[in-house]
């Protein structure tokens, strides 16, 4: 039998923009990119290290299907079509505008478990440890929820071996290895490799290929299994002060002492 992959690829601002082609709609609670830059929008970096990570592990096993699933209302094509340039067998584009503001993890969670169901039987999901535009990390792990399987964040390397999944996995101390029995979700970092470059020929067969697409009907959702469980009151940048104080002195040994006092009666040491 085929060993079915499905990875979680989510199409975000390009964070490599300058900062003021963005624009924040603090009542909408998102962020824009401001149209009159034409700054098109890019496949999350760590998705692409889970694509990667899916293509590692299909040539490893050999008998393999990579299937990616994103979710949104206004996709662009080309930059989506990408991850099946990569070597990608299928995409699913969860698209409604239904879809347009998934601020809510346990929402979108739902969204991307239902769709997983639906494309049928799985041995693993791969996700990218976190996303750049709310850098939440909590979807994956939500998903994992929902379809009642086990889920290892943040692996560096993973390898499938009778029947398991076994990960090396980064933690605050160092490294660790952990063992999960299949299916699986599990997210990857960026240390799994760079991610490949589309070839000319994966180009051409992902420009003939039209990707599946499903909309909150096709998929049996309600407004109410729509409806966010949080609400974000406002969104803004925080603003920030400074002070500068220039330290006097008629030499710089004096200058450092009187530093040092300064620092002293701020408690900083």
């Amino acid at each position: 039998m085929s060993f079915n992959i499905v990875v979680l690829a989510k199409q975000v601002i390009d964070p490599e923009a300058p900062s003021a082609s963005y624009r924040i709609d603090g009542s909408a609670g998102k962020l824009e990119v401001d149209s009159s830059q034409k700054i098109a929008p890019v496949i999350n970096g760590f998705c692409e290290n889970a694509i990667e990570a899916a293509l590692q592990i299909k040539e490893a096993v050999g008998d393999a299907t990579v299937s990616v699933i994103s979710a949104g209302s206004d996709f662009v094509m080309d930059v989506m079509k990408k991850a099946v340039s990569m070597g990608s067998d299928e995409m699913y584009l969860l698209q409604d505008e239904k879809f347009s503001n998934l601020n809510d993890s346990s929402i979108t969670a739902k969204l991307l478990a239902t769709a997983i169901q639906k494309i049928g039987e799985y041995d693993l999901v791969l996700a990218g440890m976190q996303a750049s535009d709310w850098d939440q990390a909590q979807v994956p792990l939500g998903i994992a929820e929902i379809l009642g399987v086990p889920c290892v964040p943040i692996a560096r390397k993973i390898e499938i071996k009778d029947g398991r999944a076994i990960c090396e996995r980064a933690t605050d101390a160092g490294y660790e290895t952990v063992s999960a029995p299949l299916p699986s979700v599990i997210t990857v970092n960026n240390e799994f490799g760079q991610p490949r470059y589309p070839t000319l020929r994966n180009i051409m067969a992902a420009a003939r290929k039209t990707p599946i697409t499903w909309d909150a009907a096709e998929l049996g959702l309600s407004d109410d299994d729509l409806s966010p469980r949080i609400k974000i009151v406002d969104l803004f940048i925080p603003e920030k002060q400074s002070q500068c104080e220039i330290i006097e002195g008629e030499d710089e040994e004096e200058m450092g002492r009187n530093l040092a006092l300064k620092m002293r009666e701020a408690k900083l040491i």
